[in-house]
């Protein structure tokens, strides 16, 4: 897009000391933020990530072992998620691909039955700046999901967090509420695009089991600290003013069975704590608008 917006276009510069404290509601500090991301990796295509590289340092089609990794993530580590969300009654927010609706309906059904929030997270996996079309597939996509779930989602993560210049347009046309991409925040904030405004909310890339285990390889413990620690800190600062801790996961990855224990660690932690709350994208969306502290 010619006259597409860069990123200080769309948001001013604003440091968190200068602004009002957001306040949540009383006897509330902490928001916790699970989202749980499913994925469909198409089998004809290089795949989104490699536990296992190739033994002669060229991948080559069709990658059999990492495609049965991520799919490990589906038959088995998912069911995982689901046996912990329900014991801890949390309803996580689902980045998901479109596809998953079609290609593993039996999972996505169980989310539906469950009540957990549909986030739109491309068709399937792969850089949205590799899309031919990217309003048409994220028209798709949403459609697929709204016709699956009976709602359309509000929130969309891009895949890999990828967006191009023109990505917000887009999605505040579709009737996209928040997106998860900007990472740049403890707070929602709120961007302009052509299409009206469009809020951010305050996703992790470093509270993520692909950066953290996949890339940058730590122990599988490795989780549990970060994650709790970034949780004594956030909830200190909770006192003054609200915040925000978000968990990415991946059934691939923390559904394993070396890793799982370590995830429930976390919430296990976290509930030992009065003044912790655990939203769905959509209801911090609900909350911030209702807060007062919408500006542009």
């Amino acid at each position: 897009m010619a006259n597409a917006m860069l990123p200080r276009e769309r948001c001013d510069y604003s440091a968190i000391v200068d602004r009002l404290p957001l306040k949540l509601p009383s006897g509330t500090r902490l928001v916790f933020w699970s989202i749980v991301n499913l994925e469909v990796w198409d089998i004809r295509k290089p795949m989104a990530r490699q536990v296992l590289a190739p033994p002669t340092g060229q991948t080559q089609l069709p990658d059999v072992p990492n495609w049965s990794w991520h799919e490990y993530g589906m038959r088995v580590g998912v069911w995982r998620f689901f046996d912990l969300y329900k014991r801890l009654n949390i309803r996580p927010t689902l980045a998901l691909n479109a596809r998953v609706c079609e290609d593993y309906p039996r999972v996505a059904e169980e989310a539906r039955t469950r009540r957990w929030e549909f986030m739109g997270h491309s068709y399937e996996q792969g850089p949205i700046h590799a899309e031919p079309d990217q309003r048409a597939m994220v028209t798709r996509s949403l459609d697929i999901i709204e016709r699956f779930n009976g709602k359309r989602p509000l929130g969309w993560l891009g895949p890999g967090l990828t967006e191009t210049y023109d990505t917000p347009e887009i999605l505040a046309g579709a009737g996209v509420k928040y997106i998860g991409d900007w990472v740049y925040d403890d707070e929602p904030t709120m961007i302009r695009t052509a299409a009206g405004p469009l809020l951010t909310l305050p996703y992790s890339v470093e509270l993520n089991d692909i950066p953290m285990m996949i890339i940058q390889h730590h122990e599988s413990e490795y989780l549990s600290r970060r994650v709790i620690d970034q949780f004594d800190r956030l909830y200190a600062e909770g006192e003054k003013r609200a915040k925000i801790l978000a968990l990415a996961i991946h059934p691939y990855i923390s559904g394993q069975p070396h890793r799982i224990k370590y995830l429930e660690q976390i919430y296990d932690y976290a509930h030992r704590f009065d003044g912790v709350v655990y939203w769905t994208g959509e209801e911090i969306l609900d909350w911030y608008l209702k807060s007062g502290a919408v500006a542009l």
